[in-house]
C-alpha cells in the first residue's frame, strides 16, 4: 500500500500512480458503515481494472474547525487506521493535510485538485459525505461531474440507529461495549506497551500488567471490563479483566491508567507491545473501604470475565 501524503496548495501534482476508484472519509474506527463504503468501492475497482484508493484527512476537521471542541483522540489513530487500511487491500491511501487554508477551499477547486488531480475514476463516498468550504459540497454536487462516476451508499444501521463514529463513542463511554463492538463489527481494540506501575496488584495476589496506550486513543469510560490480549510475536490469546480508571481506593487525584489482569499468566513481558479487545463491561470504578473489599470486587470481577469470555 502506498501513502500519497497531499497539502494545499497542491503544488507537487502526482504523476507515477495509476487511474483508481477511491472511498472518500475520514473513516475514524473503520465501522460497518465505512466498509461499506470500501467494500463498494473495491467491487466498482476490480470491475472496472482501476487501483483501489482512499482518500482522507489528517488532522480531524475539528481541530481546525472548532478548537474548543476539536476530537484529538481517536477510535483508530492515523497510524492504526493506515495498518487497518492495508490488511483490507488498499492501493493507494491519499492523505490530505487539514489546514486552515485547506479548509477554506471552494468545492469545486477541491473536486479538480484533488480528486480529478489524483487520477481518481470512480468516486463512492457516504450518503452525508461532504466538503469544501463549511461543507458546502455533496455526493449530488459530485455526480454533476463528467471526469468520474459518483456512487452513494446509503447510511448502515444497526436496530435502527445509523452506525457512525459519533454514536460509537457515545457507547464507550456509556460502558455499551456490545452496542460499540457490533457497530465497528470487531472488539475494539487498543494497542500499547508494558510499563511499570506501582506494582500493587502482586502483593494482593492479581499481578497486572500496565499499559500505555501508543496513541491517542479514545478510551472507553472507567469501570471494569472482560477483554483478551495478544502480546506481539506470541499468537496465543490471552483473557483477562482489565481496570481503566484512577485507583481511587488508593489516590484522590491520579492520572487516567489501564491495567490488565491476565488469567493464568506469570511472563515478564516490561516493554512488549500488546493489543487489548474489549469485549464487555464488568463493573463501574469503585473506591473501596480498605484493601480486603477491594480483593473481593477484583475476585469477583475475574469470575465474571471469565464466564463472558469462554467462547473467545
Amino acid at each position: 500500500m502506498e501513502i500519497i501524503k497531499l497539502h494545499y496548495p497542491n503544488d507537487e501534482k502526482i504523476s507515477n500512480i495509476e487511474p483508481s476508484a477511491a472511498a472518500l472519509g475520514f473513516f475514524d474506527g473503520l465501522h460497518l458503515g465505512h466498509i461499506d463504503v470500501i467494500d463498494t468501492m473495491k467491487e466498482i475497482a476490480e470491475a472496472n481494472g482501476l487501483k483501489k484508493a482512499v482518500m482522507t484527512f489528517d488532522p480531524h476537521p475539528s481541530v481546525v474547525l472548532d478548537p474548543k471542541k476539536q476530537r484529538t483522540t481517536y477510535l483508530t489513530p492515523f497510524d492504526i487506521k493506515m495498518k487497518k487500511l492495508e490488511e483490507l487491500d488498499i492501493d493507494y491511501v491519499f492523505v490530505i493535510n487539514f489546514s486552515s487554508a485547506f479548509a477554506g477551499l471552494d468545492k469545486d477547486y477541491f473536486v479538480k485538485e484533488y480528486i480529478i488531480g489524483s487520477k481518481i475514476k470512480e468516486v463512492i463516498a457516504g450518503f452525508d459525505y461532504t466538503y469544501g468550504k463549511k461543507g458546502s459540497g455533496t455526493v449530488v454536487d459530485l455526480k454533476q461531474y463528467e471526469e468520474f462516476n459518483t456512487t452513494k451508499v446509503d447510511k448502515h444501521e444497526l436496530d435502527d440507529d445509523k452506525v457512525s463514529t459519533t454514536r460509537i463513542r457515545e457507547y464507550l463511554d456509556n460502558h455499551d461495549l456490545d452496542k460499540a463492538n457490533a457497530a465497528l463489527g470487531r472488539a475494539y481494540d487498543i494497542e500499547g506497551i508494558v510499563v511499570q506501575g506501582e506494582k500493587r496488584g502482586r502483593t494482593i495476589g492479581f499481578p497486572t500488567a500496565n499499559i500505555e496506550p501508543n496513541y491517542r486513543y479514545f478510551m472507553p469510560a472507567k469501570g471494569s471490563y472482560a477483554v483478551t490480549m495478544t502480546i506481539e510475536n506470541d499468537d496465543t490469546v490471552y483473557k483477562g479483566v482489565a481496570s481503566v480508571g484512577v485507583k481511587p481506593t488508593f489516590h484522590d487525584n491520579a492520572r487516567l491508567t489501564t491495567e490488565v489482569y491476565i488469567f493464568d499468566f506469570s511472563r515478564d513481558i516490561y516493554g512488549e507491545n500488546v493489543t487489548i479487545h474489549w469485549h464487555h463491561f464488568v463493573r463501574d470504578e469503585e473506591k473501596f473501604d480498605g484493601i480486603e473489599p477491594l480483593i473481593a470486587a477484583i475476585d469477583s470481577d475475574a469470575k465474571i470475565a471469565r464466564e463472558m469470555l469462554q467462547d473467545k
